[in-house]
């Protein structure tokens, strides 16, 4: 009977002991899948840093050349200091990466905000208005943007495009107001020749 109870003891401490072993051998196995797990998605976040990294690194395609200012628009500009100052800033935009534009944001803000409340007597119409609305408000949406945590280089890249373009668009409102002003000058200048003639035939009967 005690050589029955010892070898059931035997066994049971061998059933205890492969018990044992084999929880062993599955927690090894667990940490080398959780491992090669951890490493693919490692890789694969690498991969997807490496592909943003250049993403942001890319250089702006602006492809809407930069509209020039009508002599005497551009004259009245010289004048207009913050018209100046984002007139630097868009420019800079062309030769720049996104993750430049990124870095630059909250200033390209900050210079679109003076310059739509900085207007003069003289451009005061709605068109123009409109456009430095626009124009500031693009340059909020690019500021948002280029906040977040996870920013997408796709839209800063379209918004700082469309940027560029309001821009322009302002500047063919100003060239149209001082083209306004020329023919409504040249109109006063051919009435007062008109009168001018008719005066001097009239002095011509007497």
């Amino acid at each position: 009977m005690n050589l029955l109870k010892a070898y059931q003891q035997i066994m049971n401490n061998f059933v205890l002991a492969e018990l044992l072993r084999m929880k062993i051998i599955i927690y090894f196995i667990s940490i080398l899948i959780l491992t090669s797990c951890r490493t693919e998605q490692d890789g694969r976040d690498s991969i997807k840093n490496e592909l943003d990294t250049t993403a942001f690194q890319k250089e702006l395609k602006i492809e809407k050349a930069e509209l020039k200012l009508e002599e005497d628009a551009r004259k009245f500009a010289l004048n207009w200091v913050e018209y100046i100052t984002a007139q630097n800033e868009i420019r800079q935009l062309e030769n720049a990466t996104i993750n430049q534009v990124m870095n630059n944001a909250p200033a390209i803000a900050q210079i679109m905000e003076s310059l739509k409340n900085s207007v003069p007597d003289s451009l005061k119409s709605v068109p123009v208005e409109s456009r430095l609305n626009v124009i500031n408000t693009k340059a909020q949406l690019l500021k948002q943007y280029s906040a977040k945590q996870e920013p997408d280089a796709e839209d800063i890249q379209q918004t700082t495009r469309e940027l560029h373009q309001e821009f322009n668009n302002l500047k063919l409102q100003m060239n149209e107001i001082f083209l306004k002003s020329l023919e409504d000058f040249e109109k006063e200048l051919d009435e007062f020749e008109k009168m001018e003639r008719e005066q001097d035939s009239t002095s011509e009967d007497f």
